[in-house]
């Protein structure tokens, strides 16, 4: 039996809020949104995948996204040349700004940009590139101004270096607002770091991850068992024997601007599935996903379409299948596919189209 899903009540509670409290805003792209200021999104991992269900969500599109960033990548060319078109604007956009100042009678289409980001290994270096965003910064982090491409620092290495070695430090973080490449990135970064935390697991705790999920094997122990020490030191070493991980491992993200019809969906399952890597990787169970919202907008013509969600009744969340072994590439969470990971019983109502604000 399934755990009831919390994740889309609170999402479309979320909604509106910002429907009956949010205040008319100006913004970059022109369109317009209602706004509130300070939100946050609690998830428990153990209750289900967080991908909502209330719409039909593009599950390809936000995996390649995540491992776009998790290879350092900045060029568009790889997520167009496996089906993920979410930041075409962004590259289009930047290409007219210097086009239209340089040489604006040679102007491309959006379509023929893309066909020429596909096919043209040229043309895709020059305009395919981004600036120094998400993946650059998760990656290889350059304290100076100016040293793209130079080395750096690898903030995810040592984030799953630090969780193997010091899992109890506070310093479990990773920043992709580097103020000194704010200014050459085509968008600075929305969602702009994130934080992990980890816990010890009680030997009750261990004792039921290694029932595989099934019949609990504390069930059959005496209860009186668990009220000593020498027991608990028994089970933890049955526990370790059997590789059952010893902690639990948080993710919690902040983000300065939220479109929460479209993107806010797209980040919860995106950290969401962060965290399942990085928890397997470090032999971990994922516990608890948090969301830290600033600027929590709806542009002005998303509102029909968030009442509509609004009135839709969720199903149950699914579960996540990773489909490879730690270790297998020897990759540090650089040469993951796309199909290393699938959805198990997703079931949502249909997709609900919006317009994307570049």
């Amino acid at each position: 039996m399934g755990f009831m899903n919390k994740l889309d009540k609170t999402y479309t509670d979320l909604l509106q809020d910002i429907l009956d409290n949010g205040v008319e805003k100006k913004d970059r792209t022109g369109t317009g949104t209602i706004s509130v200021f300070g939100r946050q999104i609690r998830h428990k991992m153990s209750e289900g995948f967080p991908l909502l269900t209330t719409k039909k969500m593009p599950w390809k599109s936000i995996v390649t996204e995540l491992l776009w960033f998790l290879q350092g990548n900045t060029n568009i060319k790889w997520l167009v040349d496996n089906g993920c078109n979410i930041w075409n604007g962004d590259a289009y956009k930047n290409y007219l700004l210097l086009m239209i100042g340089n040489e604006p009678e040679k102007i491309l289409s959006m379509d023929d940009f893309i066909d020429k980001i596909k096919n043209d290994d040229k043309f895709a270096k020059k305009w395919g590139d981004l600036g120094p965003i998400y993946g650059k910064q998760w990656r290889k982090w350059a304290p100076e101004s100016g040293e793209i491409n130079k080395g750096g620092v690898d903030q995810i290495a040592n984030l799953i270096n630090d969780l193997k070695s010091n899992p109890d430090s506070r310093r479990l973080m990773v920043n992709a607002w580097n103020v000194g490449e704010l200014d050459q990135m085509v968008l600075p970064p929305c969602h702009y770091g994130f934080q992990v935390y980890t816990r010890e697991l009680s030997a009750r705790e261990r004792t039921a991850l290694g029932s595989n999920g099934s019949t609990r094997l504390y069930d059959s122990i005496k209860e009186e068992n668990y009220k000593t020490i020498d027991a608990d030191r028994e089970m933890h070493k049955v526990c370790d024997e059997a590789g059952v991980p010893k902690r639990t491992i948080s993710l919690m993200w902040n983000q300065r601007s939220i479109d929460s019809f479209l993107g806010l969906p797209f980040n919860i399952a995106s950290y969401g599935l962060l965290l399942e890597i990085i928890a397997k990787e470090v032999n971990m169970v994922p516990d608890e996903l948090i969301g830290n919202l600033g600027d929590t907008h709806l542009y002005s013509n998303h509102i029909e379409q968030a009442k509509e969600q609004i009135g839709r009744e969720p199903y149950e969340l699914p579960k996540l299948g990773m489909d490879y072994r730690e270790g297998e590439y020897n990759k540090n969470l650089t040469n993951f596919v796309t199909d290393d990971f699938y959805l198990i019983d997703y079931q949502s109502h249909p997709t609900i189209k919006a317009p994307l604000s570049n």
